[in-house]
């Protein structure tokens, strides 16, 4: 693995100030995502549960959710709006492809960015006030780059004209993506069992299995609809795998 790819991650993935030597490559990007996934999730969780203590669940929620768009820049959000304007309506895929490349946003895009907002914010704050639920949402936010970094394994097609999909195309190993799984599940269980005992672990580790197999049902529609992934696709893939991380946990946990 490149030795500069946390930071090449940071550059795209994040605003954190990094080296012009590491914006100058994407190569390492996804490799290191579910890292910087990590990284913003604790962040995110910290801001959400200080907002719910202080002022109050929802408050938290909003919080928590709005810390990560700026944090991203908000640019897997924009990947979703635009993902869902090229695959929502019965277009031919060169016509799909060209809607995602334009810079506004169509109605599909809209109502999926707001949907998605709203829901998110929901299930977090009724998974703020217990305890397994406040690692809910880095637990999401951690699954959501790993589901990313799921589009740079060898064979994954790349769709015509993505330049970033181009570049980051076989840049993940297939064991290097089973070890991210592995530690994610093991991070989300672990913390869940030392917080609230085996029972919230293994419901934390099936939200975990949602959100990677959400993310792959997205990931087999784009290349079925689009000839393969975009930098727009990875983008939604993650905001689909953080959001039923949320759902599932908000169901499942007491």
């Amino acid at each position: 693995m490149r030795t500069t790819g946390p930071l090449e991650s940071a550059a795209l993935l994040t605003v954190l100030p990094v080296p012009a030597r590491a914006r100058a490559s994407t190569r390492g990007v996804l490799p290191w995502a579910p890292l910087i996934g990590l990284v913003l999730g604790g962040v995110a969780t910290a801001v959400a549960i200080a907002g719910s203590r202080y002022v109050g669940p929802m408050t938290g929620a909003v919080l928590g959710i709005a810390v990560l768009a700026l944090l991203t820049r908000g640019l897997h959000l924009d990947g979703l709006a635009d993902t869902a304007d090229g695959l929502g309506p019965l277009r031919a895929r060169e016509r799909a492809l060209a809607v995602m490349h334009q810079g506004d946003v169509g109605p599909f895009g809209v109502v999926t960015l707001v949907l998605t907002l709203l829901l998110q914010v929901a299930c977090l704050t009724s998974l703020l006030p217990t305890g397994a639920g406040r690692l809910a949402l880095g637990t999401a936010v951690l699954t959501a780059r790993v589901a990313m970094a799921r589009t740079g394994l060898p064979g994954v097609p790349v769709a015509e004209g993505s330049s970033l999909g181009a570049t980051v195309a076989g840049t993940v190993s297939r064991p290097w993506f089973a070890g991210s799984v592995l530690v994610t599940v093991a991070l989300s269980a672990g913390a869940a069992l030392l917080v609230s005992g085996p029972g919230d672990a293994l419901r934390l580790a099936v939200a975990v299995a949602v959100g990677l197999g959400a993310a792959e049902v997205l990931y087999r529609r784009a290349v079925s609809r689009l000839g393969g992934v975009t930098g727009d696709v990875m983008g939604a893939m993650g905001e689909v795998a953080t959001t039923a991380v949320l759902l599932t946990a908000a169901v499942l946990l007491p």
